[in-house]
């Protein structure tokens, strides 16, 4: 049987061998190995196939297979997870799941979607819930923004790209003392905290999942700015009324694959004439299927969305669209300044709930980060992070600039330890 499982493998990960570069060894079930690359090479990984079920799986559900022994047991890895996974993109196995993976993902589809009333909620409370003291030991501290930064310069802090990027949201909305802003889908408040205290703006956050919302209201009364921030715990397709500008830093891969246009609706309703808004958020180009992984065991009801189904979507909703710009390869280094913090803070995590936090978490989540750090890096790359600018209606030469120079014109704020801290 063993030798059988083996022979599985070999067909399957055979091609990888003949489409990479990259060095790794495979040890079949059966004792034999797939071999890539020079034996001294530094980069050199190891991935042990333990059992014959990881065989089957491996055969039936391409590197969805891999993965889910994976985080079984039934694979063990040597060496540097990145390295596998530069591997997985560089030759094309990212894109192996095959049927039985694309019906089990319209399952899910079924199962967890994210029409209103049906199970939104739930489904961002599966992975928001996980609350503020599990993200703090991953996450940039005062903010704990969970979104792509923004790196003028690739050696800056994780810290440092989050308040240029919300600084960088602030500019290209024209974000003025005492205008009023809706938060689309806030998270921990990141940027409600940063637009009151360094631009006077009162903001509003809106956000579905309890643990986040309890948190964000928590600190607003600490910090006793009741009176210039608001927060409700909803789905931000239930309306609040209209606002000078709009912002939504990561909605969008929430509202789900039928959703789109209703979310982009809230959004457009949001805004009062004459106001500007931007959604940051990823997505691809054209209108692709979202892996199965991401989907399972990250984010269910989540959905990647098409750049060119959501511009059609804004300009329906009677939307200006007035500047895209694709931030891919801050997205790589935001994630690697996750990873390097969730790492070192991995014994801490595991006091704060062993039983919740075991080796499979690890397996997941490691996966999850650096994964997804090696897609927004690899040269085939077809997910980018879109930030969009918008008004409504059409603008005129009078009321927004002609050019981006007010984007980099003056030096961010220097943020002090006071803020939101």
């Amino acid at each position: 049987m063993k030798r059988i499982a083996s022979a599985l493998v070999r067909r399957v990960l055979g091609p990888v061998a003949a489409s990479t570069e990259l060095p790794f060894t495979v040890v079949l079930p059966d004792g034999s190995a797939i071999e890539r690359g020079s034996a001294g090479d530094p980069k050199r990984v190891v991935i042990h196939f333990k059992t014959v079920r990881s065989a089957w799986r491996t055969l039936a559900y391409g590197h969805i297979g891999v993965l889910e022994s994976y985080f079984d047991g039934d694979v063990d890895i040597d060496g540097d997870l990145r390295e596998i996974m530069a591997i997985g993109f560089d030759s094309g196995f990212d894109s192996s799941a095959g049927l039985l993976v694309s019906i089990r993902n319209r399952w899910h589809g079924l199962r967890f979607n994210n029409r209103t009333g049906a199970s939104p909620k739930e489904n961002a409370r599966f992975h928001y819930g996980l609350g503020a003291e599990f993200y703090s030991k991953m996450l940039d501290e005062p903010y704990l923004m969970y979104t792509c930064a923004y790196y003028e310069d690739p050696s800056k802090s994780v810290l440092d790209a989050q308040i240029a990027k919300m600084e960088h949201v602030a500019r290209k909305v024209r974000l003025a003392p005492g205008e009023h802003v809706i938060d689309m889908g806030c998270g921990f408040g990141g940027f409600m905290f940063y637009a009151a205290e360094q631009h006077g703006a009162h903001v509003t956050g809106v956000n579905t999942t309890t643990e986040q919302a309890d948190w964000v209201k928590a600190k607003i009364a600490a910090h006793g700015l009741q009176g210039q921030l608001t927060m409700h715990e909803a789905d931000v397709r239930q309306g609040f009324g209209s606002y000078d500008k709009v912002v939504s830093i990561g909605v969008l891969e929430h509202a789900g694959r039928h959703q789109l246009r209703e979310v982009i609706r809230a959004h457009a309703n949001a805004l009062k004439p004459g106001g500007l808004g931007l959604i940051h958020f990823i997505g691809h180009v054209a209108d692709r299927s979202t892996d199965f992984f991401i989907r399972k065991y990250i984010f269910p009801g989540g959905w990647i969305p098409s750049l060119s189904k959501a511009l059609d979507a804004m300009e329906a909703e009677g939307l200006e669209i007035l500047d895209v710009e694709n931030l891919r390869r801050h997205y790589a280094l935001t994630l690697d300044g996750w990873t390097e913090k969730f790492d070192a803070n991995w014994p801490a995590i595991q006091a704060m709930d062993p039983a919740r936090f075991d080796e499979r978490f690890l397996r997941i989540w490691r996966t999850y980060l650096i994964g997804c750090a090696e897609m927004f890096r690899a040269k085939t790359s077809q997910t980018n992070l879109f930030q969009v600018v918008f008004s409504k209606p059409n603008v005129n030469v009078e009321n927004y600039p002609m050019t981006r120079r007010h984007l980099y014109q003056e030096p961010l704020p220097i943020v002090g330890e006071q803020a939101a801290g």
